[in-house]
């Protein structure tokens, strides 16, 4: 009897969802009903025809609520029980993403919630050393078939790489020694605590940071050892890239790739104890001797120290004067 009421109202040009509303029902329950009704009958599931007029009544609906003033500054997940008040069942939101997109009214998603410096660590810009970071791990299979972890920080206006940790595991410990090591090392080259740097707030008297170190959204970077170790140290401020963005830690990324590709590949490494040697040796070279063009052709260590500009070459360039 409840099946033939819906057959009816489906046919006078209602949709199954209000139809259900009508009666009481889940509209997930009716559509589990004719999908055993038709497999008894060995017909294809259900697939109801959309009604343009409908669908174009629950377009302007949606547009007409989301204009609303209590709703214009609410996203689309917070506007679907709105339409189920109105007896509009929406999929998902989704689908009222189309409909603003459609409308001119949001051109993306990321538009009802602009991201904050938290996911926008490409928002930080470093106008020096010491500014921002980025910390990663990376894996290295030695020819023994042991696999080991790499995780080192990377100074992103310098492209100094610092001292790496190098571990048969990847877990928030090794994060925290990764720091720890790019801390001593960067306070032994400035000679004085990091800390020296920060300013004070004067209205709180709180120690503003200093330091940025950017990560990804790994287990490590995720646990309550390595957030705490960060609370620890008032010079340092810990920010995550977007989730599945590799792009905004590239610089960490393609050190690693150029110290597999340009160095640890090229070598026979059996263990880790040589892994560590090979690493060192790709860091002097890659800091001290070679030139980057990324930094207008100067060496990290220069760029690092103050003595060299980034966007300035300091290379001598041989005039070529007409011959006649």
């Amino acid at each position: 009897m409840i099946q033939d009421l819906i057959d009816q109202a489906v046919k006078d040009g209602a949709r199954r969802g209000e139809a259900a509303a009508l009666l009481g029902l889940d509209p997930r329950t009716i559509e589990r009903w004719r999908a055993a009704e038709c497999k008894d009958d060995g017909r294809e599931g259900p697939r109801q025809k959309p009604n343009n007029a409908l669908v174009d009544r629950e377009r302007q609906k949606v547009l007409e609520t989301v204009n609303l003033p209590e709703y214009c500054d609410k996203s689309p997940k917070q506007i679907v029980p709105a339409l189920a008040d109105c007896n509009i069942y929406i999929a998902s939101e989704a689908t009222i993403y189309r409909i603003l997109r459609a409308a001119g009214q949001q051109k993306h998603r990321s538009a009802t919630r602009p991201p904050t410096k938290r996911h926008r660590p490409q928002a930080l810009h470093a106008t020096g050393p010491n500014q921002v970071w980025q910390l990663d791990f990376s894996e290295y299979e030695t020819t023994t078939g042991g696999t080991w972890r790499i995780a080192s920080c990377r100074d992103y206006w310098a492209k100094y790489e610092f001292d790496a940790h190098v571990s048969p595991t990847a877990n928030m410990h090794d994060a925290v020694a990764a720091v720890e090591l790019a801390l001593a090392e960067a306070e032994a080259l400035l000679g004085h605590p990091l800390i020296d740097d920060c300013q004070i707030d004067e209205a709180t008297g709180e120690i503003l940071p200093v330091l940025t170190i950017v990560t990804d959204n790994g287990g490590p970077f995720r646990s309550f050892t390595f957030e705490a170790f960060i609370a620890t140290r008032p010079e340092l401020r810990h920010v995550r890239t977007r989730v599945r963005t590799p792009g905004q830690n590239g610089s960490r990324e393609r050190g690693f790739g150029t110290m597999k590709y340009e160095w640890l590949f090229r070598e026979e490494i059996d263990d880790g104890l040589q892994l560590v040697e090979h690493v060192n040796a790709y860091r002097h070279d890659y800091n001290h001797v070679r030139p980057h063009e990324a930094i207008a052709w100067n060496r990290p260590a220069d760029v690092y120290a103050g003595t060299a500009n980034p966007t300035i070459p300091n290379f001598k360039i041989e005039e070529t004067l007409p011959t006649t």
